[in-house]
């Protein structure tokens, strides 16, 4: 059965209103600040109540407004992993672990004892966490979850705080110290490499609706909509007109492509990732546009190349974006700037709007 989520909530001008099903273990939800994300997690830990719907893990219903089934938070048996990770800065390590358990005494420390080793807490015991770094806290927070042994994780943009170098080691060690975590965890983000590495399955949101829920390499390769393009991460966007099956113009990049697979008749508009042009020296192939660079910049580890779409009445129109990794710059070093940009089948994305 999995899990599964319908439901609607109203909060002033804001509407949530989210539905999906899936029996993956590891559920990615990523949108832009402010879409809903946070809220749908919440209403699944029940610390907001929709207005309408159901929510139900495995044959357990959390939430059900038809039947006025609303569990308490406690009786969920959901672990919520907040952003700022909401430990209890006077109660030491051990004592913020303990603090959901239940049983004797003995029970209680010998689980806190399984945690704080599980957890490479060792010789923390005693700290509060004002002693600990950022990484040390998010291992006390998820052991204080893992403790009680949820059905469920619940993890809510567990990095944002984070600077780059701390946020890459915290994921590798999130992913390894949740690999033989049995429940469902659903990670939510605005960040499209985190929620790539982690999840199986991918909710796309926006303004409190779904985008797109499937298999998360799936989405990225062929995204389906623009909205979830965008926020995979594509650059350039073109509106286009569909000529029949196989042909579309791309009306704000002044060329016309050929392809080999059918063009979305509900398609209109043309995605294309900014790492996935090919160079070409010489003679014009097809599916090309025409270098024209209208700025660059160089970052440490590639160049971002801004190109004029082609024809003068485009001008005015949009950059395109083409950016190279810096192992593909020394060919550029040796053969100088290539005279076209090849659109490849398999980056190609129509998409509706």
């Amino acid at each position: 059965m999995g899990i599964k989520v319908d439901i609607k909530r109203k909060l002033g001008e804001f509407s949530l209103d989210i539905h999906f099903q899936t029996e993956s273990k590891r559920i990615g939800i990523l949108g832009a600040s402010g879409c809903g994300k946070s809220m749908t997690l919440k209403s699944i830990a029940g610390i907001e109540t929709p207005d309408f719907g159901m929510i139900q893990m495995d044959d357990k219903v959390l939430f059900d407004s038809a039947n006025k089934v609303d569990l308490k938070p406690q009786k969920r048996n959901v672990g919520y992993l907040f952003q700022n990770y909401a430990l209890f800065p006077t109660m030491t390590v051990a004592k913020n672990i303990a603090a959901g358990l239940k049983g004797s005494k003995e029970e209680k420390q010998k689980k806190v004892q399984e945690m704080i080793e599980k957890f490479e807490l060792t010789g923390l015991a005693d700290r509060l966490p004002g002693q600990l770094s950022g990484g040390q806290q998010q291992r006390v927070a998820l052991a204080r979850i893992m403790a009680y042994e949820p059905d469920v994780i619940l993890l809510d943009e567990p990095f944002s705080a984070l600077d780059v170098f701390l946020k890459d080691r915290l994921q590798q060690e999130l992913i390894e110290m949740l690999k033989d975590y049995e429940g469902t965890v659903i990670m939510v983000s605005h960040s499209r490499d985190e929620i790539y590495r982690f999840s199986e399955e991918l909710l796309i949101m926006d303004q409190g609706k779904p985008v797109i829920y499937g298999e998360t390499k799936e989405i990225f390769a062929k995204p389906v909509y623009k909205e979830a393009a965008k926020l995979t991460g594509c650059k350039n966007f073109s509106r286009i007109k569909r000529v029949d099956v196989h042909t579309a113009e791309i009306l704000d990049w002044g060329i016309t492509l050929h392809t080999n697979q059918e063009i979305d008749e509900q398609a209109t508009w043309f995605g294309y990732r900014a790492h996935d042009f090919v160079p070409v020296w010489g003679k014009r192939k097809e599916n090309c546009l025409k270098i024209n660079v209208e700025s660059e910049a160089a970052l440490p580890f590639e160049r971002n190349y801004y190109l004029y779409p082609e024809g003068e009445e485009n001008q005015n129109k949009q950059t395109i974006c083409w950016f190279l990794q810096r192992e593909k710059l020394e060919k550029i070093g040796e053969k100088g700037m290539p005279d076209y940009l090849e659109l490849t089948e398999e980056g190609m994305m129509f998409l509706r709007g």
